[in-house]
C-alpha cells in the first residue's frame, strides 16, 4: 500500500501498486466500495498481470484518510486520482471505473485526457439520477445521514456490498452520493462519446440491456458482456470480468452486439437495477 499527502486537505490518498510493464492500468472503484478489495485479485490475474496496476481507495473510502471538508465530488475524486497518476509519473495509461468510479473516469479523462489511452468503464452512471444504491443515501439530508442514516442504509444492502460500504466514511460517502446523483452538464454519456481515446463498456449479462447500450453502441464502442453476473461484476464472475478487461484493452475488434458477451455466448436478459 502506498500513499500520497495531500497538503491542502491534510489528508493522504492510498493505493496498491502492482509491478509490471505498461501501459498501466488504473482501477477506480465504485461507491461505497475500495479498490483495495475489488480490484487486486482482477489485476493479479495471469491474463492481466503483465501490467502495472495502479488501484486506489478514494478519499473516504477503504484505506484512504476521510478529510472532513473535502467535497467528495466527482470533480474532486478525479483530481485526487490524477494527483496519484502525476505522482506515479504514468503516461498513456488504461483509465478503468466501476460504477461511480466509471462516472469520475469520464470527469478525469475530460480534466485530463493526456494521461489515458483507453477509457473502460465498467456499469458506469451515465445519467444524473438515483441508482439503486445512491437513492436510498440521498433519500436523507447530511445530517441525517451521519447522525443515523447511515446504518440503517447500510443494513438494507446486500451482504458482501455492506461488508465494503460499512468501512466508508458516512460524510463521505452522502456527499458522493450527491455528486452523482446531480451528474454534470453536459451529462456524462454525452462527454463519453466525446472522448477522443479508445473505450469499451462492461456489462453484467443481468442487467441487460444496460441503460445507454445502444447510444455507445451505435457509436461504435465495443460494449461486452459478463456471464453470470449483475452490478458487483468483479465478485460475482471475476473470470468473466477478467476476460473483459482483456477483450477491451487487446486492442483487437470487439463485437459490440448487444447480445455477445466476453465469454463469446450470446445471451439476452433482462435489466435489473444497477449503478451508484
Amino acid at each position: 500500500m502506498r500513499s500520497l499527502y495531500l497538503d491542502h486537505l491534510d489528508a493522504r490518498i492510498r493505493w496498491i501498486d502492482l509491478s509490471g510493464g505498461g501501459p498501466a492500468h488504473v482501477y477506480v472503484h465504485g461507491l461505497g466500495c475500495a479498490g483495495s478489495a475489488d480490484f487486486p485479485h482482477i489485476a493479479a490475474h495471469p491474463r492481466l498481470a503483465g501490467h502495472r496496476a495502479v488501484i486506489v481507495d478514494l478519499l473516504g473510502h477503504g484505506y484512504s484518510d476521510r478529510p472532513p471538508h473535502f467535497c467528495y465530488s466527482l470533480q474532486d475524486h478525479a483530481r485526487t486520482v490524477a494527483a496519484v497518476i502525476d505522482h506515479c509519473s504514468l503516461e498513456d495509461s488504461v483509465l478503468i471505473g466501476h460504477s461511480m468510479g466509471g462516472a469520475i473516469a469520464i470527469v478525469l479523462a475530460v480534466q485530463r485526457p493526456e494521461l489515458f489511452s483507453r477509457v473502460i468503464l465498467a456499469e458506469p452512471n451515465l445519467r444524473s439520477g438515483a441508482g439503486a444504491f445512491s437513492g436510498p443515501i440521498t433519500a436523507h439530508t447530511e445530517d441525517e445521514f451521519v447522525a443515523g442514516g447511515f446504518d440503517t442504509v447500510v443494513a438494507g444492502f446486500e451482504p458482501t456490498y455492506a461488508a465494503r460500504v460499512r468501512i466508508s466514511d458516512p460524510t463521505a460517502l452522502h456527499r458522493s452520493a450527491v455528486s452523482l446523483v446531480e451528474g454534470t452538464q453536459p451529462d456524462l454519456a454525452q462527454r463519453f462519446l466525446g472522448l477522443p481515446h479508445e473505450r469499451a463498456l462492461i456489462v453484467g449479462a443481468r442487467n441487460r440491456p444496460y441503460p445507454d447500450e445502444d447510444l455507445i453502441s451505435d457509436a461504435g464502442i465495443p460494449v461486452i458482456g459478463v456471464p453470470g453476473a449483475g452490478h458487483d461484476l468483479m465478485h460475482e464472475n471475476p473470470e468473466g470480468f477478467v476476460h473483459a478487461v482483456a477483450t477491451a484493452t487487446s486492442g483487437e475488434p470487439a463485437a459490440t452486439h448487444q447480445g455477445t458477451f466476453a465469454d463469446g455466448s450470446t445471451q439476452r436478459t433482462d435489466l435489473m437495477a444497477g449503478g451508484g
